[in-house]
């Protein structure tokens, strides 16, 4: 027809529904999954560090005393004040160090939060941050998701020794931190003085920070030393102590963690955990309070002694069902070798362990590069007495 104008042609567009860049390379982690499958068949959960262990009294009167006074609003986003000078005397107690409770403590929503805020202030995309292997997967999903860059450095057995040579190789121009889990999950690890020196040698030569995850720090076995990586010289600068409640007064459901370094430092990781966290649980902070102010030294000397106790318990019931358990000398669990149990990945002996005991543990491929810790099964015994030795009678059984 005379006159009509063809319409242009619209070239196609990539759809704008869709997940983001990091999106595809998330996924559950191996412990949550186990954890799912745990509670849907009924069974004894031995994967995840769910530490449902009994709430030491004071703490738990604490909060509830709280609540009912009314502290149920939000606090500072790095805690209220009677937390927070709770946590720098504690520091002071048991370390030595002097923090400011006004400048350079953070109360953290978990320790998980502390990290995350530290690594948003502190890390720009492409930095590298070496990370020590065993691995806890969620410090390396926290380092990716902000597109940061984990370097593993394999520790070695026995023992899971350090080795300053491979992490002197490790540390490139894009080196921003390292990063410590001490004692570690899911090794037990922990660093000695020896090997924290060559780790702060090396900080202080390359000039990076030190980030180190210390949650277990009272869990400690066999007369071993916990050395908080900050007591070192040179390093209280650069050293960010990450920390929390969660295991030492059996409360990971309350989230409350915190985070000691400079004050130069603070600032920018108290903005992060105000836009993303908001604060910690107002009552809860003060239940772990009480904790800090009235528990004395004995309790963390028994707790100490308690978790030993289940420690040798579940590794005596380990190796009567054919497991060679790699003994930790600190934190909660225990990597053991499993290469006779059927299944031919980690993944598939956790399962089949489960379907035939329902004791849940978690693949040991949760904690490695690809393609290794196939021979390997964590399991955690942060459990009540009865429940633990129930698990242990079933893994006779298996």
């Amino acid at each position: 027809m005379s006159g009509t104008v063809t319409p242009p042609t619209v070239p196609a567009r990539a759809p704008r529904l869709g997940l983001s860049q990091l999106a595809p390379h998330t996924y559950q982690s191996e412990i949550r999954a186990m954890t799912t499958e745990c509670e849907r068949m009924g069974g004894i959960n031995l994967a995840q560090g769910v530490c449902d262990t009994p709430v030491p009294a004071v703490v738990e009167a604490a909060a509830v005393k709280a609540m009912h006074d009314g502290y149920n609003i939000y606090t500072r986003c790095d805690g209220n004040q009677r937390l927070r000078t709770a946590i720098a005397q504690k520091q002071l107690r048991d370390y030595g160090i002097r923090y400011d409770p006004e400048h350079e403590v953070m109360v953290t929503c978990g320790a998980t939060a502390g990290l995350h805020v530290a690594a948003m202030a502190l890390l720009d995309p492409g930095d590298e941050v070496v990370v020590f292997e065993p691995f806890y997967g969620y410090h390396v999903n926290t380092l990716k998701a902000l597109r940061a860059v984990p370097v593993l450095v394999a520790l070695t057995e026995p023992g899971w020794g350090l080795d300053a040579d491979a992490l002197r190789a490790a540390i490139t121009p894009r080196s921003r931190a390292i990063l410590l889990n001490t004692p570690a999950n899911p090794s037990g690890k922990i660093f000695t003085r020896a090997e924290l020196e060559a780790v702060a040698a090396l900080a202080m030569e390359h000039d990076l920070f030190v980030i180190t995850d210390e949650i277990y720090e009272y869990f400690v076995y066999d007369g071993t030393e916990h050395i908080c990586p900050a007591t070192l010289p040179g390093m209280r600068e650069r050293t960010i102590v990450v920390s929390g409640f969660s295991k030492t007064y059996s409360v990971t459901g309350w989230r409350v963690g915190y985070v000691t370094a400079d004050a130069r430092w603070m600032p920018a990781m108290a903005h992060f955990h105000d836009l993303t966290y908001v604060c910690s649980p107002a009552p809860l902070q003060h239940g772990v309070a009480a904790g800090l102010e009235q528990l004395p030294p004995a309790f963390y000397l028994h707790l100490a002694a308690d978790y030993q106790a289940k420690r040798e318990r579940l590794a005596a019931a380990l190796r009567d069902a054919g497991m060679d358990p790699l003994i930790p000398p600190g934190a909660y669990y225990i990597l053991a070798r499993a290469e006779h149990l059927p299944g031919a990945t980690a993944a598939e002996k956790a399962r089949n362990l489960m379907a035939r005991t329902g004791v849940a543990s978690v693949a040991g491929t949760a904690f490695f590069r690809p393609g290794c810790g196939e021979e390997l099964l964590r399991f955690c015994f942060a459990k009540q007495d009865a429940e633990l030795d129930e698990a242990c009678e079933r893994l006779r059984k298996s």
